[in-house]
């Protein structure tokens, strides 16, 4: 593992809002304009990619659906979790689109770009439990997620399963850096707050994580 990073924020990217547990959060980065063209975006990566629910190792089907763009995606079956190259149906995944990689180099690098942009789409009852990141190979580079719609009530632990836990709720436009210490933290969503925002047709809450796999 290649740490010379650190966290693998530019220097000159402005200081996040605030701080939870060694989560940055920059609290309404994309600005209402900014959301909707992100959507616009994401309708034409769906198109390519369709949304899927995929299953865990112990074969319940996950709340969340989701799909993937980049060089990789990211998949789940009673194998385990892990990285694929192809949508399941078996289709490259899209380009990840230049308005998600734009926020990438504002606060991470405008060098190395992700290999990964993971969509998550959490409708009314949806949540996702207590999870680390960790089927990266290099974890000097960080986690950025992007919020769009319903507000998600995130929680934030530390490395190990079952220590103390804090929460906050991301808002439509949030965006969140999980580097350095906080880049292995167990995290998750625990719910999400129906018709707190309008930006998604038929509600619901979009999760993008980017994430450097090789």
């Amino acid at each position: 593992m290649n740490h010379r990073h650190g966290s693998a924020s530019r220097p000159d990217a402005p200081p996040p809002t605030l701080r939870l547990r060694g989560a940055e959060v920059w609290q309404g980065w994309l600005d209402g304009a900014a959301q909707a063209a992100l959507v616009e975006d994401l309708r034409g990566l769906i198109k390519a990619a369709p949304l899927f629910s995929p299953t865990t190792r112990w074969g319940k089907q996950m709340s969340v659906q989701m799909t993937s763009a980049g060089r990789y995606g990211w998949f789940s079956d009673r194998r385990g979790y892990r990285y694929i190259d192809r949508h399941p149906s078996g289709t490259p995944w899209p380009p990840i689109p230049e308005r998600v990689l734009a926020i990438w180099r504002a606060l991470v690098s405008a060098e190395r770009m992700p290999d990964c942009c993971l969509v998550n789409l959490y409708r009314e009852s949806a949540r996702m439990g207590l999870h680390q990141d960790r089927d990266e190979a290099d974890f000097s580079w960080p986690v950025l997620s992007v919020s769009l719609g319903d507000d998600g009530l995130f929680r934030i632990g530390g490395t190990e399963r079952g220590g103390r836990t804090e929460s906050l709720w991301l808002k439509s436009g949030d965006v969140l850096r999980l580097g350095g210490e906080a880049r292995l933290a167990y995290h998750g969503i625990d719910r999400i707050r129906p018709g707190s925002s309008t930006l998604l047709k038929g509600g619901g809450r979009i999760n993008l994580t980017l994430r450097v796999v090789d």
